[in-house]
């Protein structure tokens, strides 16, 4: 038996709050729900789950600063719903601490699928959460909503894999570059001896890149990294996907110190994605 998880939703929509109610209750979460973000922001302190579910037009404050707020006191994933098209404001969305952000209308089917990417990845030092426990996505029947679909994600070429560049400190558990070290297993990274607060997202695409080395990973590539898809197995990627790595990428420059003219630590390669700057290599 699946142990029930915590999940939060954060919506003022009564219709659209039972049906996430509906979908995250038979994937085995215990739901609470909030029709605020001031509400919202009590309930996740209250209940410490690990999903969120985040309207972006809340009647108080919005799902921007909702997330900034969570952040502050949660690793919880946080997935943004919303109406709201605009590329800028997907940016925003993960600029604020969001994992994940779809639009309205979505089907259930989509929602599962992005918490089950979600709920693999490790949080705070944690192993990931095994198959078994995503299955309850799966097997569940559809709640699909009266209204039309809007597409998940892409799938463009698969940079290949390769042996780790970066020196490792200790084997299989940190990589170290020019004063940068990255410790997978207690999820830590540090500059020159210093901590780096990462989210969750930018240390799995940072992890990626030491791993890979001078091979370029394609934002295709990296999209598909986070989903935890080991091969390109075919599925959507958008370009707001792709411009979310972008987004990612300069938010981990600007922790790391890093600077894209003269870069210590990634390098973009125009028109494909990134790799390790070589003057970062030993």
């Amino acid at each position: 038996m699946v142990p029930a998880r915590v999940a939060v939703i954060i919506e003022d929509d009564g219709d659209i709050r039972e049906l996430i109610r509906a979908v995250l209750t038979q994937a085995g979460f215990e739901v609470y729900a909030a029709a605020s973000g001031v509400e919202g922001v009590s309930t996740v302190r209250e209940s410490n789950p690990t999903v969120v579910t985040l309207d972006l037009g809340l009647p108080d404050i919005d799902g921007f600063e909702t997330a900034r707020q969570i952040r502050q006191f949660s690793d919880a994933y946080i997935i943004m719903l919303t109406a709201r098209a605009e590329e800028l404001d997907t940016l925003l969305g993960l600029e604020s601490g969001a994992d994940d952000y779809i639009t309205k209308p979505f089907r259930p089917r989509e929602l599962r699928a992005r918490i089950t990417a979600m709920l693999r990845r490790p949080r705070n030092g944690q192993v990931p959460v095994v198959a078994e426990e995503t299955e309850a996505f799966d097997r569940e029947p559809d709640l699909e909503p009266a209204t039309p679909s809007v597409p998940a994600s892409s799938s463009p070429e698969s940079a290949p894999r390769q042996s780790v560049v970066a020196a490792p400190v200790e084997e299989d558990s940190a990589y170290c570059h020019n004063g940068l070290v990255l410790n997978h297993r207690t999820r830590t990274t540090e500059v020159d001896g210093a901590p780096i607060e990462l989210t969750r997202t930018e240390f799995d695409l940072l992890h990626a890149l030491l791993e890979s080395g001078r091979v370029v990973r394609s934002k295709a590539d990296l999209v598909r990294r986070l989903r935890y898809e080991e091969y390109d197995t075919g599925s959507f990627i958008s370009d707001a996907d792709e411009r979310a790595i972008e987004v990612h990428v300069g938010n981990l420059r600007r922790k790391l110190g890093d600077d894209s003219r003269s870069p210590k630590y990634l390098e973009t390669v125009r028109g494909v994605g990134y790799r390790l700057a070589p003057n970062a290599l030993r």
